[in-house]
């Protein structure tokens, strides 16, 4: 039988792996650099509404 350059099987197991090798790879070399432009959105901070029930049923 001839084999195919460049292709061969893997297993899910071994790209998995691979997979989880490279993010960790990313992930120390992120750690390492300046993140300028990854920048959060900031957001409005709404505080919670007052509860009004009293006010509406009567109260005691």
């Amino acid at each position: 039988m001839t084999e195919e350059k460049g292709t061969r099987k893997v297993d899910l197991a071994e790209a998995i792996r691979n997979k989880l090798e490279q993010k960790k790879q990313q992930a120390g070399s992120n750690k390492n650099s300046f993140q300028g432009n990854q920048t959060k959105k900031l957001t409005t901070q709404n505080n919670k509404k007052p509860n009004n029930q009293r006010r509406r049923t009567g109260g005691s």
